[in-house]
This record gives structure tokens, C-alpha cells and sequence, in this order.
């Protein structure tokens, strides 16, 4: 796992403005097929190829919340500096993506707020973009911030 850049920074060492941006990742038929049976959420939109061929967007397209959810596995988040995943708001799903598209995830450090001397809250703008740099998501994700990385245990021998 790739952790260097804002991932890779305890709280204290963030600044506004710091960004990263992930490698692309492709959505296929397996995505939503699985998708689907994990969410009980069987919309012809993202299951049926004859329903959806005669929707507004002419094909099946990817749930949004698995577009949401695919946007944190995209992150290359450090469980040593991250504790959690606070929680999503104004979340907008911009346009479809169909199976084939592929998603990058780029980030913004928006604001930074001390909780205790352990951890920070680190408020990120979310973009997902799609592979013609069209924004198919965004966001507003707060995420919870070790301060510094935890100190290993010492190994007696």
C-alpha cells in the first residue's frame, strides 16, 4: 500500500490545501452484480441490460453508493495514521458510469481541527472523476487523524 503524501502524515503535519489523487480502477459487470446481491438493491438501472438500455443513460450504470464506497478503497489510507472514517456530507453523484468506465479519487485537506492531544478531524473535498477527467462524484468527507503514529512495543529478545 502506498501511503506517502497526505496518507502518510500524522495530523499535526497536514496543511489546507494538501491533495493526493489515486490510480484509476475499472468498474466491470462483476461490480454490480455483486454490488446488487451484497445491498439487496436489484434496480433494473443496474441489473437488467434490456431495462436499462431504454433508460435516459442507455446501458447500465454502477450504483452510487458503490461508486461512494469504491472512493474509500481507492484512498490510500494508513490504519498507523488514520483511526476512522467519520462520516460523508453533501455527497452529489454527477454522472453515470457505466461498466468499463474507469474511477480515480482525488482529495483536498478543506480543514483541520484538534480534538485531543491523540487525534484531529481532517475534513477532505472528495472528487471521483471518471477516465475523460469528468467528475462523477463529490464530496465532503471527515476523516479521524492520529496526531502522531503510534509507538510500537518494544521486542525483548
Amino acid at each position: 500500500m502506498n501511503t506517502s503524501g497526505v496518507f502518510g502524515s500524522g495530523f499535526d503535519q497536514l496543511e489546507v490545501g494538501d491533495g493526493f489523487e489515486t490510480e484509476f480502477r475499472t468498474i466491470c459487470d462483476e461490480d454490480l452484480t455483486a454490488f446488487s446481491d451484497l445491498t439487496w438493491d436489484h434496480h433494473p438501472l443496474h441489473t437488467d441490460p434490456e431495462w436499462a438500455a431504454g433508460s435516459p443513460f442507455g446501458s447500465r450504470i454502477a450504483h452510487g453508493m458503490l461508486l461512494l464506497s469504491y472512493s474509500v478503497g481507492l484512498a490510500p489510507i494508513d490504519p498507523e495514521r488514520v483511526v476512522a472514517l467519520r462520516g460523508f456530507d453533501r455527497v452529489v453523484f454527477k454522472r453515470p458510469v457505466h461498466i468499463d468506465d474507469q474511477i480515480s479519487l482525488r482529495g483536498k485537506i478543506a480543514e483541520l481541527k484538534p480534538i485531543d492531544e491523540e487525534t484531529g478531524i481532517a475534513r477532505l473535498t472528495w472528487t471521483v472523476v471518471n477516465q475523460n477527467e469528468q467528475t462523477v462524484l463529490r464530496a465532503n468527507a471527515e476523516i479521524i487523524w492520529r496526531r502522531a503514529a503510534p509507538v510500537p512495543e518494544p521486542v525483548y529478545l
